[in-house]
């Protein structure tokens, strides 16, 4: 999907963003674009697929690392042009350009797990194996017109074939096998063919090992997380009972503090009710001591 000018910069910015805002600010966008009378941009715009998972994290390592994705393009394109060199140096060339890129897909890789983790996702294994499959699709596709929109994938990316990892021999191995139907090979020829052979099988070789070596560092990186995220999940759920416990010790403080508060209402009312009382008393006895003074007053006097 090709777009020029302002509607280019706000797609980018649509594949920007973290994946669960992707489809409302899609529709907003859209929305926007109709409002302004752009009918046929808003139905470009809304028919915009929400990336998956994996497809999103290769979108941000475009955006968000976009050094270490060069790298992985200017190997591939290394690569494709090692392909259509001539056949002295060749394979050296393809090696170099093969290690490159399994560098920077191992770079990748462990800037993907950390994008997924930050952003709420699980770096499985399983996760990384996709990420790290569009990364290499990538890379074979650096040098061709045809490829993926960089930044803007909505799904994962397949391989062009492994044909293509050794199509730099088919020119020259065309011309052979026409002239092997016309006449009988020279000597010459069939060691040039031998030759390209041997090449063909040194680079699909290098191109599994390459493969393997990605493979293993992704699987080492998804397992570390996943221990990680094991023994996160263990100490969250350590937290909670903390917390819960915290919260039946306050619960239960509260409890004793309301009684506490029962009891010193309850004494406060017998304090009362006793002051009442000796007030009383003090009374009643004050009463008794006129009357008694009284009566000793009206005794006759000797």
């Amino acid at each position: 999907m090709k777009h020029t000018g302002k509607l280019d910069q706000d797609v980018d910015e649509l594949f920007k963003l973290p994946l669960p805002e992707f489809i409302a600010a899609r529709d907003s966008l859209a929305k926007r674009l109709k409002q302004n009378g752009r009918s046929d941009d808003a139905a470009l715009v809304k028919s915009l697929a929400k990336p998956s998972v994996s497809a999103w994290t290769v979108n941000q390592l475009y955006w968000n690392h976009r050094a270490e994705f060069e790298e992985l393009l200017a190997a591939g394109q290394r690569f494709h042009k090692a392909q259509t060199s001539g056949l002295a140096g060749k394979v050296a060339n393809m090696r170099g350009s093969l290690e490159a890129r399994r560098s920077a897909l191992a770079e990748l890789s462990d800037l993907a797990a950390s994008l997924l983790s930050d952003a709420g996702h699980n770096p499985s294994l399983d996760m990384i194996r996709r990420v790290t499959t569009t990364l290499e699709a990538i890379s074979a596709y650096a040098s061709a017109s045809d490829g993926p929109t960089l930044g803007r994938l909505s799904q994962d990316v397949d391989p062009p074939g492994f044909e293509s990892l050794t199509s730099f021999v088919a020119g020259p191995q065309k011309s052979a096998a026409t002239a092997s139907k016309q006449k009988t090979p020279s000597a010459r020829e069939v060691r040039q063919l031998e030759e390209t052979r041997q090449a063909r099988i040194t680079v699909a070789k290098s191109a599994v090992q390459t493969a393997k070596k990605s493979f293993s560092n992704a699987r080492a990186r998804a397992q570390g997380l996943e221990s990680a995220q094991k023994k996160a999940h263990a100490e969250v759920k350590q937290a909670e009972k903390q917390l819960r416990d915290a919260e039946d010790r306050v619960k239960n403080a509260r409890l004793a503090l309301e009684a506490a508060e029962r009891r010193s209402k309850s004494v406060a009312a017998e304090v009362q009710e006793a002051s009442k009382a000796v007030e009383d008393a003090k009374r009643t006895m004050e009463s008794a001591a006129k009357e008694l003074e009284l009566l000793f007053s009206e005794l006759p006097k000797s």
